[in-house]
């Protein structure tokens, strides 16, 4: 049974934390091309559909666990992927629209975070797109003992503020996002995506703007 959802005060939010694929970034050809590109190294067959979504909010490991399932190859593929330099796939990668004037517009008032299952190619990707400077913590799944769902990511980002749950938001764009707010008592927005269960959904970043200035929201 789901915890019950965290209600949003606007008015107490003093931390904005985003997830990265997916809410970020558009990250679905260069995860599909990097993966692939692994597969291809050890003579297996392309992604499944299957595969192609759950690669944009798994870490690098349980992808690679799933798609070397039954290979013999898991721990082979493991290593090579460690090695691999995620440089050439960065490109690839697309910024969300209006992402940078609205995290702009934030640090005025609001500290930003990322929380993420994404790895080693995280702070390279964030420079690459001259977004680094736009937050003032990235955790990622390097940085944890457990990812996402756990709410470890976002205890940490919490503690280095000296913030309770209710006094940051955090921007998710599927359901393990959705548990991980639900675990952590923080209220939840869902980028892009109506199925998920919760008070406050955008399709453009522009509408968080119009979210967090309303003094209470249900």
């Amino acid at each position: 049974m789901a915890e019950q959802e965290q209600p949003m005060n606007p008015g107490q939010i003093k931390a904005i934390i985003y997830d990265c694929d997916g809410v970020l970034i558009d990250s679905q050809d260069s995860n599909e091309a990097y993966y692939n590109h692994i597969l291809e190294h050890f003579g297996q067959p392309p992604l499944t559909e299957e595969h192609l979504r759950m690669i944009q909010f798994l870490t690098a490991g349980e992808v690679m666990a799933h798609v070397f399932d039954g290979t013999g190859l898991l721990d082979d593929a493991l290593n090579y992927e460690k090695t691999m330099d995620n440089n050439r796939f960065i490109p690839i990668i697309r910024v969300e629209p209006n992402i940078r004037e609205v995290l702009m517009h934030l640090r005025q008032k609001y500290r930003t975070a990322i929380a993420t299952n994404r790895g080693k190619s995280l702070r390279p990707l964030l420079a690459f797109h001259r977004l680094t400077s736009m937050f003032d913590m990235v955790v990622s799944s390097y940085d944890v003992s457990q990812p996402k769902p756990d709410p470890e990511c976002l205890n940490i980002i919490l503690k280095h503020f000296r913030l309770m749950p209710e006094e940051a938001l955090y921007i998710g764009d599927n359901e393990i996002d959705q548990v991980l707010c639900e675990r952590a008592g923080m209220p939840f927005i869902a980028y892009k995506n109506h199925s998920l269960q919760t008070a406050h959904h955008i399709g453009d970043h522009l509408e968080l703007l119009e979210i967090i200035a309303h003094p209470l929201l249900p």
